[in-house]
């Protein structure tokens, strides 16, 4: 289990800090900081929703690929590559298009207001150019990870997370291009990464080879890619909705400085999971080769001590985040207000996510016995049937306060759901052969 979830946590931790670093350094700009990280706040729904659709093509190509490389069929797994990658260009295109033209429209129904719409735009300009960096280091990431290469992928996310630290420190504070400067590390440190992808994913040995008739869609080929990738984008996507519902909910009842401490609180939301999503997704495979093999005591030995950790760690994480709130506040922004209100608002934010890595374990469990849909069951029940519609609902009867207090109930809730699914079903699923199982006896 250490073996093999080490290099997906540390790949986990490097790949959060993309989405972290220009948030700091952004919330520290002489005078502006807290209505910048603010600006940027209003951006992640925008930013999420590229991150699905690279999410809709390589997890939804990856796994064909990786089937077809399993059956010594390399030429189908690089027409399976061909395609992803055209679907990725297309989607670069028409993203990019879709969200430069509506941009400021887009950003003021996310919850910004005229006064943190100028450094959302500016941000946001920036970024759109960098959408085909973002779509292929995102979608060709999986392609890499088929034929077994974490090596490489560390290195190419590593890489370009060093780099954007860099980058950050020299454009906004250096060269004082502000906002601007955070965006522009964005796609430079993004270009770099892709770019060594591509150069791993084409290396000498590997897998895939690059050819220069690229131009080959098929059609029918694409719908399967998209087919089995619709699960995790549907997870991705939906987390965007749920920023786009509570910065809308903050900003109508509360104002900007309440969609900044949802910025914050987010960003350290991410955090504190970074090290569990790693540590399930290096474990998972355990679980699913024990299972095809048979080993039932295998699998509930890792499913427990997989609950155990994960339990472990978002729990004692959260707990030093509640107790050092001020300090992570200041990590972000120096402004008093925002500060005070990150302090005061974290404790009922975070007060559910004590026993959420319950359900992280759980979810991982669920999709390494192949059992995706009670996954997506869990994810939707805590997201669409709890959460959005309790930061809607509760701010009538409790203010702006409303909001916060929606995240843990959502959460103890969604855990509850989820440890009675568990509970129920998990005997049942034990008892029934995976499909390769049950065609090896024959």
């Amino acid at each position: 289990m250490v073996r093999l979830a080490l290099p997906s946590v540390a790949s986990q931790l490097v790949n959060i800090l993309y989405t972290i670093i220009d948030r700091i350094f952004i919330g520290h700009i002489p005078g502006v900081g807290a209505d910048a990280l603010t600006g940027v706040g209003v951006c992640l729904p925008i930013i999420m929703l590229i991150s699905s659709f690279a999410a809709f093509t390589g997890a939804g190509g990856a796994p064909l690929a990786s089937i077809a490389l399993g059956s010594g069929n390399k030429r189908q797994a690089n027409i399976i590559l061909r395609n992803s990658m055209i679907l990725l260009g297309i989607f670069a295109i028409l993203l990019m298009a879709l969200f430069y033209v509506f941009k400021e429209d887009l950003l003021l129904l996310f919850g910004a207001s005229p006064h943190t719409l100028p450094y959302g735009v500016s941000y946001l300009s920036m970024y759109l150019l960098g959408t085909f960096f973002v779509m292929a280091y995102l979608g060709l990431t999986p392609f890499l990870l088929a034929q077994g290469d974490s090596r490489f992928t560390l290195v190419a996310i590593t890489t370009g997370a060093v780099l954007h630290i860099v980058l950050d420190v020299v454009f906004i504070f250096g060269m004082d291009m502000g906002i601007v400067g955070a965006g522009l590390a964005s796609v430079v440190s993004q270009g770099v990464s892709a770019l060594l992808t591509c150069v791993f994913l084409f290396r000498k040995n590997s897998a895939f080879t690059f050819e220069r008739r690229w131009i080959n869609p098929q059609l029918s080929l694409m719908g399967s890619i998209l087919a089995l990738g619709s699960a995790p984008f549907a997870m991705q996507a939906t987390e965007s909705l749920i920023v786009i519902v509570l910065n809308g909910t903050l900003q109508a009842y509360g104002g900007d400085v309440y969609v900044g401490t949802f910025t914050v609180l987010q960003s350290v939301f991410q955090l504190i999971f970074a090290p569990s999503n790693g540590f399930n997704q290096g474990v998972q495979p355990i679980v699913s080769y024990n299972y095809g093999a048979g080993n039932i005591p295998r699998v509930k030995q890792t499913i427990k001590r997989m609950i155990a950790t994960t339990f472990s760690v978002v729990c004692v994480c959260t707990l030093l985040v509640i107790y050092f709130r001020g300090a992570v506040a200041q990590l972000f922004t120096e402004d008093p207000e925002l500060v005070s209100l990150v302090v005061k608002t974290a404790p009922y934010f975070y007060l559910g996510i004590i026993v959420f890595g319950i359900q992280m374990a759980i979810q991982s469990s669920f999709v390494g016995l192949g059992q995706s849909k009670f996954s997506i069951t869990v994810a939707l029940m805590r997201k669409i049937v709890l959460l959005i519609p309790l930061a809607l609902i509760f701010p009538h009867f409790f203010g702006v306060t409303g909001v916060y207090i929606a995240e843990p109930v959502s959460d103890i809730t969604s855990v509850l759901f989820c440890t009675t699914l568990f509970a129920l079903n998990i005997k049942r699923i034990l008892k029934t052969p995976p499909p390769a199982a049950t065609q090896t006896k024959q």
